[in-house]
């Protein structure tokens, strides 16, 4: 582990107890100790840390989230060569929504012809939003949505694990409800195979077959497919595994998946080998350099173990009861009980 991942391991931790930091290091050194190589990528190693500080502290990072959101400011830091940097903490859906409107704006200029790169128009873009000048370009408002996926247990607030923000990794369970209920937040039902973890179908609101098919593809991959991106799958290409015209591959939900731009064109540059198995979510990257980099997509849902089976009843011998003895001839029978009566035990 590099320097800078080993910082990112000690951030998530950090506010952590010594007992709770301990439990945390040994599940992770149980996880890395057979991860492929690309599962120590520092922001990989980040993500797997939040999703072992939620496993073994779910209350205290409930608590973490609302303290970081006090704590939500805008910093100004001049820098060299007459440019500053212009920071702002918000809470992650909220930055993710921001940036992926900016984003949005930045492509679709650069669809029309505009030189400027990608980062510098993301850059005068958002300058433009805060001076209140014209952008000279608008996007759909899908454009700001982002994707917070919930178990139904912790949308019932029976539980509070296994909320994830895509592109981000795990956030507190009151948090995604508290996005969930927001006034503009729009549910769609997201059905899983309990085994797996993965999603099979998604509920149907709209008519076009590809729109929904290209919609559950982001959803269930989520990011890019590739080991160390973590760019959202919304803001991916959607690539052909065997490609439509060379190998004549189906447009469907298992020869599909998610490629950001610049990994979608490294696929096809001589010297890298990047094959991907939507069915199993694996992914297998080869470099010019001979070295190889395999991942696997993360489940929506924990995967629930298979029930054993109940075993066969035996059949149930009830004991006979003795035959009834005539009372003595001293003894009088009781008399029956009434109807309304309690029974006599």
């Amino acid at each position: 582990m590099d320097g800078y991942g080993a910082r990112r391991v000690l951030r998530g931790i950090a506010p952590l107890s010594d007992e709770h930091a301990r439990q945390v290091d040994e599940l992770l050194a149980d996880k890395l100790a057979e991860a492929p190589v690309s599962s120590w990528q520092p922001a990989t190693l980040a993500r797997q840390v939040a999703r072992l500080v939620q496993r073994v502290d779910p209350g205290g990072q409930t608590a973490r989230a609302r303290t970081a959101h006090q704590g939500r400011l805008v910093q100004l830091d001049h820098g060299e060569h007459a440019h500053s940097r212009l920071t702002i903490d918000l809470r992650s859906e909220v930055a993710s929504a921001c940036y992926s409107r900016v984003d949005a704006m930045a492509r679709r200029l650069r669809r029309g012809g505009e030189q400027r790169t990608l980062d510098q128009l993301r850059a005068d873009l958002t300058a433009d939003l805060l001076l209140g000048n014209q952008p000279g370009v608008t996007v759909p408002e899908a454009a700001a949505r982002v994707y917070v996926h919930l178990p139904i247990d912790a949308a019932l607030s029976m539980s509070d694990t296994g909320c994830e923000l895509d592109g981000y990794g795990p956030i507190p369970a009151p948090i995604a409800r508290e996005i969930m209920t927001g006034e503009k937040s729009v549910w769609r039902a997201v059905l899983c195979d309990p085994a797996t973890g993965d999603p099979v179908d998604l509920g149907r609101t709209r008519r076009r077959p590809t729109a929904t098919m290209r919609e559950l593809v982001r959803v269930r991959d989520r990011e890019c497919v590739v080991p160390w991106c973590h760019r959202p799958a919304r803001q991916c290409d959607l690539d052909h595994e065997h490609e439509w015209a060379a190998h004549h591959g189906a447009t469907a939900v298992d020869n599909t998946g998610p490629r950001c731009r610049r990994h979608h064109t490294m696929k096809n540059t001589p010297g890298w080998t990047s094959r991907y198995d939507p069915t199993r979510g694996t992914t297998h990257i080869t470099t010019p350099t001979g070295a190889t980099y395999t991942g696997r997509r993360e489940p929506i849902l924990t995967p629930q173990p298979a029930r054993p089976a109940r075993p066969a009843r035996s059949p149930r011998f009830e004991p006979k009861e003795p035959p009834a003895q005539s009372p003595p001839h001293d003894e009088r029978p009781a008399p029956p009980s009434e109807p309304d009566e309690p029974p006599p035990f």
